[in-house]
């Protein structure tokens, strides 16, 4: 078609043109054919996208030099209101943040719910993409719209060289979560929004997610382990929701109370059963029972932890049984005094 002289610079539905399909389809060769024959590097598509933004969304990174080089503006910000950063970001593509960035994007552009760059990277999981931009200078106190700055959100997603950047950039590893700023629409028929969340430190997001390496990396950075949230959490408590026995390790070698009780007195034994059958629910649950954790203390319900396993899953009954049936350091030691 293009040896037959097909139009280049005429677009089809919604504005698209040829090269913008292309840019993240065809191989390289041919965006640079269809740049020799004329087509325009920076046409903007009903949306306010350009092919290098198409390119971006792909990850074509070899798409994209040609593009810039063609006279690609880096900083065009979309309708509604990406830059050709934010589409690279969402294509998982390391290199193609990395070649924006040296193009000379602007790594400080917020985009929807006042989004950046760093926050967009995280909620897409690429965490090599938000080292690239937090290397060149981030806000590490803003909030996202779930409350969380950068150091939360990568306590929750668990990388270690992010959350050492972050550290080392001067990241608060005692900072809070604020308020969430998302509008839960429900129905009669479908629930309630979940209950918002108290002022939480990265240490107990990081305890959570079941992030061993994440929680050491911030208490050898000063994280508190002694901080209990407003509903009771402390970090013991909270590793227990992730369901992790090295994150549990971590959190009971921190704060040795294994017993500990949240606002409605749910041990870490109670929250455990509560969590369904993690992966690593049985070591986790060893762990606990090894540490000496009772499963006769009620919480403000009159639930006690064996109540609630055997009423629970008739997996985690019989796994719970089995746990708490084998003889332990503690109560061997016991048995001799």
């Amino acid at each position: 078609l293009l040896d037959a002289r097909a139009a280049v610079r005429r677009a089809g539905p919604e504005g698209i043109t040829p090269l913008a399909i292309c840019a993240a389809h065809a191989p390289a060769a041919v965006v640079a054919r269809m740049l020799a024959a004329g087509a325009a590097a920076d046409a903007v598509d009903d949306r306010g996208q350009t092919p290098l933004m198409w390119a971006a969304a792909a990850g074509r990174t070899e798409a994209m030099a040609l593009l810039l080089t063609a006279g690609a503006a880096v900083n065009r910000v979309s309708k509604a209101g990406f830059t050709p950063l934010f589409f690279a970001i969402k294509s998982g593509v390391p290199a193609a943040t990395e070649a924006l960035l040296a193009a000379g994007t602007d790594p400080t552009h917020r985009g929807p719910e006042e989004t950046s760059a760093a926050q967009l990277a995280l909620y897409q999981h690429n965490p090599a993409a938000a080292a690239l931009v937090i290397a060149r200078g981030a806000d590490l106190t803003a909030r996202d719209r779930n409350g969380n700055q950068l150091l939360h959100a990568a306590a929750a997603e668990g990388d270690p060289a992010l959350i050492a950047l972050l550290l080392a950039k001067g990241a608060d590893p005692n900072g809070l979560t604020g308020a969430s700023r998302i509008t839960w629409v429900t129905e009669a028929n479908f629930g309630v929004p979940p209950p918002p969340v108290p002022p939480t430190p990265p240490l107990l997001v990081a305890a959570a997610h079941g992030r061993a390496e994440a929680m050491t990396l911030l208490l050898a950075a000063g994280a508190d382990p002694h901080f209990v949230a407003a509903d009771g959490t402390n970090v013991v408590l909270a590793a227990a929701n992730g369901g992790s026995a090295a994150a549990m390790a971590v959190a009971l070698d921190a704060a040795p109370a294994v017993d500990v009780a949240d606002a409605r007195g749910r041990t870490a034994l109670h929250r455990l059963l509560g969590a369904g059958m993690p992966p690593d629910m049985a070591a986790t649950m060893r762990l606990l029972a090894d540490r000496g954790a009772r499963t006769d203390i009620a919480d403000r319900s009159g639930h006690t932890a064996a109540a609630i396993a055997d009423t629970g899953l008739t997996d985690v009954k019989t796994l719970f049984h089995q746990v708490f049936a084998e003889p332990t350091p503690i109560r061997l030691a016991a048995a001799r005094r």
